[in-house]
């Protein structure tokens, strides 16, 4: 017996379809590693360390100057005032330095805020060292309470030459709601 001919089209067409689905599951898991590749290789990654450096004393390099500016956002549905009381620093690398965030929650309930940093050019978030800051870990805040909160860093004299300027960016996100999922479990 010999089959048929319109089965064996559709057969086809199944294993055709199964293969593109497969195909885009795969790619949807490659999505993230891909685009760490990218930005790593186009230089765009400002993502710096989330965990705290150690200051050793080392020596400051005097005969350079770097500019760090600070800019704070506030991501849609967070409530708070956040900013950065000092918009601008100028640093010899190896130079340890101090500035402060400004928040304060306006609402009538505690909420749980996060800080998220980014570093822009990208290659300079490898040299950017953070001793204390408040982005390490949430920050709650009851109703009406304002704080100063405190980042201490460094730059690492081996930033190439051609950095002189960088911006240091902290977007804030209201994450009460997995605070209080992570809270209950």
């Amino acid at each position: 017996m010999s089959a048929n001919p319109n089965q064996t089209k559709n057969n086809k067409l199944v294993l055709k379809l199964a293969a593109i689905v497969v195909g885009m599951f795969g790619f949807g898991f490659a999505l993230v590693p891909l685009y760490d590749v990218l930005c790593d290789a186009l230089g765009i990654n400002g993502k710096p360390s989330d965990t705290a450096a150690v200051y050793k004393a080392i020596e400051i390099d005097e005969s350079r100057l770097i500019t760090v500016d600070f800019i704070t956002r506030i991501n849609t549905g967070m409530p708070w005032e956040f900013r950065s009381e000092t918009r601008q620093v100028k640093v010899h690398p190896g130079q340890l330095n101090k500035v402060s965030f400004y928040v304060k929650n306006p609402t009538k309930t505690a909420i749980v805020g996060q800080a998220v940093p980014s570093i822009s050019p990208g290659p300079a978030a490898l040299y950017m060292n953070k001793t204390e800051c408040f982005c390490f870990e949430q920050q709650t805040l009851q109703a009406g309470e304002e704080l100063l909160m405190p980042m201490q860093f460094y730059v690492d004299p081996q930033l190439p030459e051609d950095i002189t300027y960088f911006t240091l960016q902290y977007t804030l996100y209201n994450v009460t709601a997995s605070a209080d999922f992570v809270a209950m479990n």
